[in-house]
C-alpha cells in the first residue's frame, strides 16, 4: 500500500511497479523519462540527464538488497549509478534499434499486476486511482512499462539464444564428478604464554585504534502516519454498515457445496440416434429402482471416463457444462436422480450424492469485524492523503518536522540515543530505533548533514519521516579498557605466525622433493590419506574442500601442495596426489536437461553482459560527480 506514497516526486510508484518485471537490471532512471530538474545533472548518457534525486532512488532500491550486513554507503552509491548508466545505455540502444513493444502487450502485462487486481480481476478503477495519486495519466505509465518491456524482450533475445552442446553437459559432469586423492597435514594454534611489554601494546593501539571505536549513536525526532490510527477515528453510523455488511456480503457467505453423478447416453453420428439414446435414458431410469445409481453408471454410462467412478463428476460449479444440464443440476434434491436431460453431448440422468446447503453470517454476528473492516477501508483514502502531504510538506521543509505535525495533527516523538545495532527492543520508541529502514535512515549522509529523510515505510500500514537531533561519532576507547582484549590479539596473531612458517617450512620442503609424512612426523604432526574425494564430501571443512577442487592437477606425478587457514588462524596442508575424471552417471543423465538449461542462461548471461559492456563503451556517457 504505502509504495503509492514512498517518494514526493512524480512517477515514484511507475518505478517501483516496473521493478517487479523479470530483468536482472533494476530500471532505476525511469521515473525521470519524463519531467527533470533546475538543479545540475550529476550524470549524462546521451542526451539523458540524471540528478541527485535518481542516484538517491538508486541507493534506496540497492541497499534494500543489502540489509543485515555492513556496507560502504559510497561505493554501494557509485554500484547504483553504474546501474542507473547501463539502463539507459541499453534502453536508448533498443529505442535506436526501432524495437517496440505494442501497447496491446503493456496494457496486458498491467492487467497482471497485484496491484490493481481485486478479487483476481483488473479493477479498472483502483488502476486510474493510484495513477492518480502520483499525477500521472494512464498513457504515460503505459509508455514507461513499454520501456521496460523492450528492454527485457532484447534481453531475452541474447540469453534465449545460448545453448550447451553435448560435450558441454559432458564436460560439466566430468568435472563436476572428479575424484581427488590427497594427503592433509592440520597445523593447528599452540596458546603461547609470555608477557608482552607495554610499548608493544602501546603501539599496536596506536597503530589499530579504528579497530577499538564506541558505536556512533544518533537520536531522533520523528513524525509517524498510521493506518490503524486513522481508522479508529471512523466511527460508522447503523446504516454505512449495513449497507456495507450488503456490499461484502460474499465474504460472509459459505457457498453451497453440491456433488453430482450422471449416466451418459451419447448422441451418434446419425441423427435418428437422439430417440434411441432418450429411449436407452427413460429405460435406465426405471431400472434405478431395482439397482444403484454407481453400478449401473459403471455398467452402461458412455462417459468411459467417470463411468468407473459410479459416473462421478465430483462438486458442481456453475459455468462448466450446458444450461440445460447446470439448470437441472441446480434444482435437484439429495440423493435425487433426475429425468433424462438433453445436452450436445446426449442425454443425461443426473443424480446429487452430497448436498451442504449454504449459509449467510447473519448482520450482528459479524458487526464487530465489520465494523473494524469498514474504518479501515474508509481511512485508506485518507492514509494515502495524508501521506502524500507528510511527503511533500518534509520535503518543503528540510530542516523542520512541524509543519508535517501541524497538518496532520501527529505529535512529534523523540528518542533517546541509539546505535546501528541496537540491543534488546523493549519501549516504542526503541522498536522503532530497531527497525532497517529507520537505522538506514538515521545513520544516511543526508539526515546526518541536518534534513529530513524521505518518507520510510514501516510494514504495509505505516509512514515515517525523521531528522536527527543529536549525534554522537565514534570515539577511540581508552587503552586500559581494552588492554586485555589488545593482549589476547597480539598473542593469538604470534600463535598464527608459529603455525604459518612451521606450514610453509613444509610445504616448500615438499615442493622441493620431501615426503609429506615424513615432513610431518619430524614436525609432531599426523598425516591423513584421503582417496576419492568428491565435491561434495562434508566430513572436510569447507575452506579445505574448496581448495582441494581448486588446485591444480598433479604434472608428472609430482603433488600439488596448497595451505589453507581457517577462521581461527590455523593452517591446512594439502598435497593433492591424484585426480580422476569424473563420468556422466545415470542419475545425471536424468538431470541432462536441467544441466543444459542452467549452463544454456550462464553462456546467455555472459554474452548479455558482454554485449551491455559494449554498448557502453560506445556510449557518450559523461559523469559530473563532486569527489
Amino acid at each position: 500500500m504505502l509504495l503509492k506514497i514512498r517518494e514526493k516526486s512524480q512517477g515514484v510508484f511507475a518505478w517501483i511497479i516496473l521493478l517487479l518485471i523479470c530483468v536482472p537490471f533494476a530500471l532505476w532512471g525511469i521515473q525521470n523519462y519524463v519531467g527533470g530538474g533546475s538543479e545540475a545533472a550529476i550524470a549524462t548518457v546521451g542526451d539523458k540527464e540524471f540528478f541527485q534525486q535518481d542516484l538517491n532512488r538508486a541507493y534506496s532500491q540497492y541497499s534494500q538488497g543489502l540489509q543485515g550486513t555492513n556496507f560502504d554507503e559510497k561505493e554501494v552509491k557509485k554500484l547504483a549509478l553504474e546501474k542507473l548508466i547501463k539502463d539507459e545505455v541499453l534502453l536508448q540502444y533498443v529505442e535506436s534499434e526501432g524495437l517496440v513493444v505494442t501497447d496491446q502487450a503493456a496494457r496486458d502485462f498491467i492487467k497482471g499486476l497485484d496491484y490493481f487486481q481485486t478479487d483476481g480481476k483488473f479493477d479498472n478503477k483502483q488502476y486510474k486511482a493510484m495513477l492518480a495519486t502520483q499525477r500521472m495519466t494512464p498513457n504515460e505509465f503505459v509508455s514507461r512499462i513499454k520501456k521496460a518491456l523492450v528492454m527485457e524482450q532484447f534481453q531475452r533475445s541474447i540469453v534465449g539464444s545460448s545453448f550447451a552442446t553435448e560435450k558441454d553437459i559432458e564436460n560439466f559432469f566430468k568435472i563436476q564428478n572428479q575424484k581427488r586423492d590427497v594427503e592433509i597435514v592440520a597445523v593447528p594454534l599452540k596458546s603461547i604464554k609470555e608477557d608482552l611489554t607495554d610499548k608493544e601494546i602501546e603501539d599496536y593501539y596506536q597503530q589499530n585504534k579504528d579497530a577499538y571505536l564506541t558505536a556512533e549513536k544518533v537520536a531522533i525526532e520523528y513524525v509517524e502516519l498510521s493506518l490503524d490510527e486513522l481508522a479508529k477515528q471512523v466511527e460508522p453510523s447503523a446504516e454505512q454498515l449495513k449497507t456495507y455488511y450488503e456490499e461484502q456480503k460474499d465474504l460472509y457467505t459459505t457457498k453451497e457445496r453440491r456433488k453430482i453423478s450422471h449416466i451418459l447416453f451419447s448422441f451418434t453420428k446419425d441423427a435418428s440416434s437422439d430417440d434411441v439414446q432418450l429411449e436407452r435414458a427413460l429405460k435406465a431410469k426405471k431400472e434405478l429402482a431395482e439397482k444403484d445409481f454407481s453400478v449401473l453408471a459403471a455398467e452402461i454410462s458412455d462417459d468411459k471416463l467417470t463411468a468407473p467412478k459410479g459416473g462421478d463428476l465430483g462438486i458442481f460449479n456453475i459455468g462448466v457444462m450446458e444450461k440445460s444440464f447446470e439448470d437441472v443440476a441446480s434444482s435437484l434434491q439429495l440423493n435425487q436422480v433426475s429425468d433424462p436431460v438433453k445436452s450436445a453431448f446426449g442425454y443425461h440422468l443426473i443424480k446429487v450424492t452430497e448436498l451442504v446447503p449454504g449459509s449467510v453470517k447473519p448482520f450482528e454476528s459479524v458487526k464487530k469485524e465489520l465494523t473494524l473492516a469498514y474504518q479501515r477501508v474508509e481511512a485508506e483514502s485518507t492514509f494515502y492523503e495524508l501521506g502524500e502531504t507528510l511527503t511533500e510538506l518534509s520535503y518543503e521543509n528540510p530542516d523542520s518536522l512541524q509543519a508535517v505535525s501541524d497538518a496532520l495533527g501527529v505529535k512529534i516523538v523523540k528518542t533517546e540515543l541509539f546505535s546501528k545495532n541496537p540491543q534488546a527492543p523493549g519501549a516504542y520508541n526503541q522498536e522503532i530505533t530497531s527497525q532497517k529502514g529507520v537505522i538506514d535512515a538515521a545513520f544516511s549522509e543526508d539526515v546526518l548533514k541536518g534534513e529530513n529523510s524521505p518518507a520510510i515505510e514501516l510494514g504495509d500500514d505505516k509512514l515515517l519521516v525523521l531528522r536527527m537531533i543529536e549525534y554522537q561519532p565514534a570515539e577511540v576507547k581508552a587503552l586500559e579498557s581494552i588492554k586485555p582484549l589488545i593482549v589476547a590479539k597480539l598473542l593469538n596473531d604470534k600463535a598464527r605466525k608459529v603455525a604459518s612458517e612451521k606450514a610453509e617450512a613444509i610445504k616448500k620442503a615438499v615442493d622441493n622433493g620431501g615426503v609429506l609424512a615424513d615432513l610431518a612426523k619430524q614436525a609432531g604432526l599426523k598425516v591423513e590419506k584421503l582417496s576419492g574425494l568428491s565435491r561434495s564430501n562434508g566430513d572436510l571443512p569447507w575452506q579445505v574442500n574448496q581448495a582441494i577442487f581448486k588446485a591444480a592437477k598433479p604434472i608428472d606425478g609430482k603433488p600439488v601442495v596448497v595451505l589453507v587457514e581457517d577462521a581461527s588462524g590455523a593452517k591446512t596442508i594439502i598435497s593433492l596426489l591424484a585426480v580422476s575424471e569424473g563420468e556422466m552417471t545415470d542419475s545425471d543423465k536424468a538431470k541432462k536437461e536441467l544441466a543444459a538449461t542452467n549452463l544454456s542462461n550462464a553462456f546467455g548471461q555472459a554474452d548479455f553482459s558482454a554485449v551491455l559492456n559494449s554498448l557502453q563503451d560506445k556510449a557518450n556517457i559523461v559523469l559530473r560527480i563532486p569527489q
